[in-house]
């Protein structure tokens, strides 16, 4: 090994830190807010501030987690099972939902989205 090697400057450029956005969700009345990495599901970083959301299958399936975006856009391409029609209703799944902005969201939407997928003759899971 030649002396100093490995001493000076890098030649590849410091990581760029992942882009974070402020969520800020409605639950029960109550408004929480938190930063969510843009490669991170909205949902784990709830529960890493302490928040429980409801949410079961973890997959974008049951619609369990389901959310009203008030504002912003989130990334669905990680559900298993959600509709161009879901989001112009203006919901999200939040267990495979990713930020691509700000959010303002509505928690506990499970029953309205369930009526909206009927309504609209989409696949509706049971329960």
């Amino acid at each position: 090994m030649r002396r100093g090697a490995g001493t000076g400057p890098s030649a590849t450029p410091d990581p760029v830190p992942p882009q974070r956005f402020e969520v800020e969700i409605e639950i029960d009345g109550v408004t929480a807010r938190f930063e969510v990495h843009a490669d991170e599901f909205v949902l784990e970083a709830a529960s890493r501030q302490g928040l429980r959301l409801r949410a079961l299958c973890r997959q974008g399936w049951c619609t369990r987690c389901a959310v009203r975006v008030t504002s912003g856009e989130i990334d669905q391409s990680a559900s298993l099972r959600f509709y161009d029609e879901d989001r112009s209703a203006g919901f999200a799944l939040v267990c495979t939902g990713r930020p691509c902005s700000p959010l303002r969201l509505v928690a506990d939407q499970h029953e309205a989205m369930r009526a909206h997928r009927i309504s609209s003759g989409l696949p509706v899971p049971r329960g």
